[in-house]
């Protein structure tokens, strides 16, 4: 039985470019993981395996490791930066009890770092900061401070102060024990010093330790007391109060230094082991039962409870698929059966794997608290829990943005044809925010994600990972039509060929219906002027050819036909000839019927800083929106509004010019509504062209 007091479930998150995976390259040397540390600017990092990574320089999924330090085992997951990529964050924050968020320290608290604070306010993640990148230019360690501050509206507790700053950085002091640790220029992490403060600095670590003791105190009144009354406390007594508040999320401690210079990591590892949660001290899952309904019971983490286990990551690698499995509570051994509730099918465990990045060590089982990797799985999906079939529950599921983006994309030849299917099926289990549907009227592959370079790199992954080469189309709006007119009208179907012949004549009425109420038929013919049985083939007539619009051949919504009067002949009257009829005249009474061009609009939430505003909102005018409501919060505005799909195109590269990279945006279908005259006539001379070509 391992004892989980020992274990620290962590995730490294910080903005693009911040120094993440430099950190945990560091973090994997010092704990003695790997011997040789690879860089990120030569593509050579452990993390960053995909070829797409190594040559970007930026980190697209999130990869697991795991290491020891002080006695500890650390499970950590570093995560992308990338605004594209958020879902990978927001899916590893779901699952770790704690995270280290990584600053850098010339550029400050950046766009996407507010983002992942935000993901890890709500998920409820401790976590330390660490303000890296001390050694760069224009690095200021104390202007961070006061944005996290300030931008996200949290609280640091800064554990040491940087000595010297840009070139002259050489180390740090730790306030708590009032000792410098000084880095030598060798830049091995284990070549440092532990002397006496500078003397120009002890003035300052005074006043921030101050500081530092009177945030910690408030955590025990009884300390505080004391320490009001002039005694200072213990070590212990500090170190356990800052673990309480920082498990609490009362403050987060605050560390610096330079991952790629070897300098203060070692802190920031004791800081973890010393501050942030075990599995057992993090609040419990709440289970749900198979309608999504909170049933009261809790995912204790105890491995002899019945197996209770999330999924949150799916990999396709060279030998298979792997899972990620966070285990809140039980044991998982290999050869178990484990009911996954979502499909409510049963998968027996194989083999599984404790994940170093790409390598893998095979293990015999693992229990609650561990996070490791189940190779072939077959119909596990992100966010499916895996649980015990005699005792089954359901953790509460992710839930992912939809897609705001889509292309059309089409294989080069026949080969890329067959290829492309198994591709793309690995690629949407492995990444719940990248969809795929297949368009009826065009018949083309439609791919659909978070933004242009969540796009862009899927079909590079299709190109070199599958070695499917495609065409990519420019994005296409589902326009529909329908009709503002009523209409009464009459069409005879005749045709006289040799031996029996057809015929059928029916009255009717088209009219516009209420908008989202589709296709009504109604039949009020008396006297048997069109008998009974051949109704359902007026009917059937009608719903063939409203996949065809008269304007531009989008499909025609809402309206209701009403058969009125008719006549038919005693031989040559037949299901076929009523179906020939109405097809006919829907294409002669249509065009009568007012015909109008539907445009899909959507639901726009945009998140933007204060000072961008009315930007934004000037922007949002121009792309014909409706500004429906603002909402300002602490880091900033949030703006909702109805636009026209078809002015949103290229909106995430534009919004994110106009503020400076931080803001964001969601999008979601709305209703249709009536195209302006002067866009209406343009998609239809372009959908005329189409057709002619």
């Amino acid at each position: 039985m391992t004892d989980l007091s020992k274990y620290r479930n962590i995730g490294i998150f910080a903005h693009v470019d911040a120094g993440k995976t430099t950190t945990t390259e560091r973090i994997l040397k010092l704990t003695g993981k790997i011997h040789k540390t690879g860089e990120v600017h030569d593509g050579e990092a452990t993390t960053d395996f995909m070829e797409q990574e190594a040559e970007r320089g930026i980190t697209i999924q999130s990869a697991a490791t795991s290491c020891e330090w002080d006695g500890h085992r650390m499970n950590i997951i570093d995560t992308p930066g990338h605004v594209d990529f958020t879902i990978e964050v927001y899916r590893s924050l779901k699952v770790l009890d704690g995270g280290i968020g990584v600053f850098c320290g010339s550029g400050g608290v950046e766009p996407q770092s507010e983002t992942n604070w935000r993901y890890a306010n709500e998920s409820e993640v401790a976590r330390v900061i660490f303000v890296n990148k001390l050694d760069r230019m224009g690095a200021d360690f104390y202007r961070v401070v006061k944005q996290v501050e300030d931008v996200l509206g949290a609280n640091p507790l800064v554990m040491v102060l940087p000595i010297g700053i840009e070139d002259d950085f050489v180390g740090v002091v730790d306030l708590l024990s009032r000792k410098a640790y000084i880095w030598d220029d060798s830049g091995l992490p284990e070549n440092f010093e532990v002397t006496d403060v500078p003397e120009d600095m002890v003035d300052q670590v005074e006043e921030w330790r101050e500081k530092l003791i009177e945030t910690a105190v408030e955590q025990d009144d009884d300390l505080m007391e004391a320490y009001l009354e002039g005694e200072e406390p213990s070590i212990e007594d500090i170190k356990r109060c800052i673990r309480k508040g920082t498990i609490a999320l009362d403050f987060f401690p605050t560390y610096c230094g330079s991952a790629f210079k070897n300098k203060g990591i070692q802190l920031v590892l004791d800081a973890v082991v010393d501050f942030l949660p075990d599995p057992t001290e993090v609040k419990p899952q709440p289970e749900v039962d198979l309608e999504g309904n909170e049933t009261g019971e809790k995912a204790i983490v105890d491995p002899d409870k019945p197996l209770r286990a999330l999924a949150f990551k799916i990999m396709d690698d060279r030998f298979g698929a792997l899972t990620f499995i966070r285990i809140y509570s039980g044991r998982l051994n290999k050869g178990d059966t484990v009911l996954n509730t979502f499909t409510g099918k049963t998968e027996r465990i194989g083999r599984i794997v404790e994940m170093h990045a790409d390598e893998r060590i095979e293990l015999d089982g693992a229990q609650a608290g561990d996070i490791v990797a189940v190779i072939g799985m077959k119909n596990v999906q992100t966010g499916h829990t895996l649980c015990d079939p005699k005792a089954p529950a359901t953790l509460e599921p992710m839930v992912f943005p939809d897609p705001v983006i889509s292309i059309a994309v089409a294989p080069k030849d026949k080969a890329a044809a067959e290829k492309l299917g198994v591709a793309i099926g690995k690629m949407v289990q492995e990444d719940p925010s990248f969809r795929v549907e297949t368009d009826e009227e065009s018949g083309e592959t439609i791919l659909k994600g978070m933004g242009e370079l969540h796009l862009d790199i899927k079909v590079d992954i299709l190109k070199r990972t599958h070695g499917v080469e495609v065409e990519v189309g420019k994005p296409q709006v589902a326009y529909r039509e329908t009709i503002t007119q009523r209409v009464e009208d009459s069409y005879t179907h005749k045709k006289q060929t040799g031996g029996s012949g057809q015929f059928a004549k029916i009255d009717y009425i088209v009219e516009p219906g209420e908008p989202g109420s589709g296709y009504v038929f109604e039949s009020v013919v008396t006297g048997g002027n069109v008998p009974r049985e051949f109704w359902p083939a007026v009917d059937k007539g009608f719903q063939k050819s409203m996949g065809t619009g008269v304007l531009a051949g989008y499909p025609c919504l809402d309206f209701k036909v009403t058969l009125v009067d008719g006549g038919f002949h005693a031989v040559d009257s037949s299901a076929v000839a009523y179906e020939i009829a109405a097809q006919s005249a829907y294409r002669q009474t249509m065009p009568k019927a007012g015909p109008q061009l539907m445009e899909p609009i959507m639901k726009v939430d945009v998140f933007t800083p204060d000072d961008n505003v009315g930007d934004v909102i000037g922007d949002l005018n121009r792309r014909r929106g409706m500004i429906k409501s603002q909402e300002a919060g602490p880091t900033g505005v949030r703006i909702k509004a109805e636009c026209p799909l078809s002015e949103m195109f290229g909106y995430i590269g534009d919004l994110r010019t106009m503020t400076s990279g931080r803001g964001q945006f969601s999008m979601e279908f709305l209703h249709y509504n009536p195209c302006p005259k002067n866009v209406a006539e343009e998609v239809i001379k372009e959908a005329r062209e189409r057709q002619a070509s």
